[in-house]
């Protein structure tokens, strides 16, 4: 764990903040010259006593120790100088290689969003040193503060599709796999272009023989790919190409919210249902359609009065 670690100066205004802030979190382990240590799931944070009149010292350390580091002070960044663990990684395939993966397939509400990224084996280390590993445990907070960051570093494709879009495709007999198949094979021609690499990995969806048939439809066609479930879990690039994806989803789902005053729910619950009934009301049918995935049982059940009037 030598290189997962940053240190932050802390006054004395901005040291009872972060004490509070970790009050729940703190362990009893501190040690000589420590005022307090804290331990937020694998990020351990420690702050030391000022012997010398000045700002106070407190290190983040573990994985994912940056995101904790930078919700204090967003100037902090990581050096480029990492030494690499392949032992250590966690993931199946660390070469140099391309991956792509989706967002928003399973919302009733807002786009769906594709990403492809080129990840170099130079660059493993950085991912997992920022906590990217393990896409089950990253938070959209999560998400939100530390994609910017990769996307300075990390070479990437991103598309987008609106539900206007969307339901004008599903109208003339286009399913979603076709979709989401000819969404990836964009993305992922857009870096083949600019990098030579061998190694391409998609989160598998659908079966090989479908995917192939449906990107065929296009002009040009990536062909060797290998295709994983859970895909963000065995290769870094499919693991960088979900988290891009998903911060493009949130900026997308912020501004919806921000045209409409009102807070957009994820996913296809009731709660999304009760949302939807009441957008209805104040803004009519014509406009939920420019947001919602009309194919969706949600659409059906919440359009089912007026539909019947």
């Amino acid at each position: 764990m030598g290189n997962n670690i940053v240190t932050l100066k802390a006054n004395q205004e901005l040291l009872e903040k972060i004490r509070e802030y970790y009050r729940n979190d703190q362990i009893l382990d501190a040690g000589q010259y420590v005022l307090f240590r804290a331990k937020k799931g694998k990020v351990v944070i420690t702050a030391y006593q000022n012997t010398k009149g000045k700002d106070t010292k407190i290190t983040f350390s573990g994985e994912g120790f940056i995101y904790e580091a930078r919700r204090w002070d967003k100037t902090i960044t990581i050096s480029e100088d990492i030494k690499e663990d392949d032992e250590t990684l966690g993931w199946f395939e660390i070469d140099d290689q391309i991956g792509s993966d989706e967002v928003g397939t399973g919302d009733f509400l807002g786009p769906i969003c594709v990403c492809a990224a080129y990840v170099k084996k130079q660059d493993v280390a950085y991912l997992k040193r920022i906590g990217v590993a393990d896409s089950k445990k990253i938070s959209d907070d999560f998400i939100k503060n530390i994609t910017p960051l990769l996307l300075k570093k990390f070479s990437y494709s991103q598309v987008s599709l609106t539900n206007e879009k969307y339901n004008e495709l599903i109208k003339r007999g286009i399913n979603i796999n076709e979709i989401k198949a000819r969404l990836h094979n964009r993305v992922l021609l857009n870096l083949i272009k600019k990098h030579d690499v061998k190694n391409v990995y998609v989160d598998k969806f659908v079966s090989e023989t479908r995917y192939f048939s449906y990107a065929a439809r296009d002009k040009e066609i990536v062909r060797d790919i290998t295709f994983k479930t859970k895909g963000e879990s065995r290769y870094p690039s499919v693991a960088l190409a979900s988290v891009i994806a998903r911060y493009s989803f949130l900026k997308k789902m912020e501004a919806l919210s921000k045209k409409y005053a009102a807070i957009i729910p994820f996913g296809a619950s009731s709660k999304v249902d009760s949302f939807a009934l009441a957008f209805i009301k104040k803004h009519g049918i014509e406009e939920l359609r420019k947001i919602a995935k009309t194919d969706f049982k949600n659409y059906q059940r919440v359009t089912k009065n007026e539909t019947e009037k």
